[in-house]
């Protein structure tokens, strides 16, 4: 392998590492974060939310974007902007605390949507494996940041405002490796259509956003809730997040293996379906056996949410005919979904205050997760979006 190819995929890897530490890295410091910003609960919670609907908000910018400085370039200034977010929110004041926040979600978002087409131009005949490094990356590094914040925040004595600025030093080593693949000439978008008209046309398009966003919807539901529902069922604490935290690590080696198995077929529905169902077990298992084997229902249910997420980005990137195409089908789907998905805490939240307990919003869930399988099934089915140019 030459050296351009390992700086290719080392930067490729890196950055899809970055796509998730400055939202998962909060959480873990929130209580410290509220106490020594003077935040309210509400507030705390604000940081996430803002930067969740960030990601849907901004994510139709990327097509632009790309047109005009092509998708590599693109991708380098995204890495930039998350380094200079993270550290902004590190600086003393509420207010630059959600700007901070704010800027590193809105370069995620960006790059979100352009990873898919990176994936498509760079590397045409690897779409399945490359789709797996991405997404085990991108989960690995939720995974990775919400583990090391606290001991890094210990050993280095910085505070959570030290520790988030150097969540900026990994963004930094991706945008130096990624640096070669945006100096290189890029190709000048000719005229022609645009990628959009072929896309928002498509009943495909729409199948792919209802996976996305579904898939989406449940994933964060479990990340904001599941720890809440072991408690109150009767587990402890420290137990409560261990079981959080084996749900996330089996989404990795999920999420690396289920899109180079289900990209050699030519349709993804078996594979869709099957990992809707597998989530629907977990969901089962939490709502009537929470206690018992919880750790069995935690890696089920990893199976099947890693899988989902894996099988949406695949799909992405596989039914359109050319990366402009798929940049749009990526901003549609990604910006629809992240914000369908920004309002499934909060749901989960307002029928847990109505009904005084879990059984209903898990029988909601249950409920998407059914018109998630059906929208996999459509989205799974064979298909081509029309050739655009970027």
């Amino acid at each position: 392998m030459s050296l351009r190819s390992v700086l290719l995929v080392a930067g490729f890897a890196l950055a899809a590492l970055n796509l998730r530490p400055a939202i998962a890295g909060v959480s873990p410091l929130l209580d410290e974060i509220m106490n020594d910003a003077g935040l309210t609960p509400a507030g705390g919670g604000a940081i996430t939310t803002v930067m969740v609907v960030c990601l849907g908000v901004f994510g139709p910018l990327t097509p632009l974007l790309a047109r005009r400085f092509g998708l590599d370039r693109t991708l380098l200034a995204g890495l930039v902007v998350i380094a200079a977010g993270v550290s902004l929110r590190g600086l003393d004041g509420a207010l630059v605390l959600y700007l901070g926040s704010a800027l590193a979600a809105i370069a995620i978002a960006v790059m979100n949507v352009s990873m898919p087409g990176i994936v498509k131009h760079h590397f045409p005949t690897r779409v399945n494996l490359m789709t797996g490094v991405y997404v085990s990356m991108v989960v690995g590094g939720a995974a990775i940041s919400s583990a090391v914040v606290i001991p890094l925040e210990h050993v280095t004595g910085y505070g959570w405002r030290g520790v988030s600025a150097l969540l900026a030093v990994p963004a930094l080593l991706a945008a130096l490796l990624w640096l070669p693949q945006a100096l290189r000439r890029q190709e000048r978008a000719p005229n022609g259509p645009r990628p959009f008209g072929t896309v928002l046309r498509s009943r495909v398009t729409w199948y792919v956003t209802a996976l996305m966003g579904l898939q989406s919807l449940t994933f964060y539901v479990m990340l904001a809730w599941l720890p809440t529902i072991f408690l109150e069922a009767g587990l402890p604490a420290d137990q409560a997040g261990y079981l959080l935290s084996l749900t996330n690590l089996v989404q990795v080696g999920t999420s690396l293996a289920v899109p180079v198995l289900a990209g050699r077929r030519a349709s993804q529905v078996p594979y869709v379906v099957g990992a809707g169902l597998l989530t629907v077990a977990g969901y089962l298992g939490v709502l009537l056996l929470p206690t018992t084997l919880p750790w069995f229902w935690m890696v089920v249910l990893g199976i099947g949410q890693g899988a989902s997420f894996a099988l949406a980005l695949l799909i992405i990137a596989l039914r359109p005919a050319d990366p402009a195409t798929v940049t749009a089908l990526s901003a549609v789907a990604q910006s629809v979904g992240y914000v369908i998905a920004a309002f499934g805490p909060l749901l989960f939240g307002f029928l847990r205050q109505l009904s005084g307990g879990w059984t209903v919003p898990l029988l909601t869930g249950l409920g998407v997760l059914v018109v998630q399988i059906v929208a996999g099934w459509f989205a799974g089915r064979p298909a081509t979006l029309g050739k655009a140019t970027l």
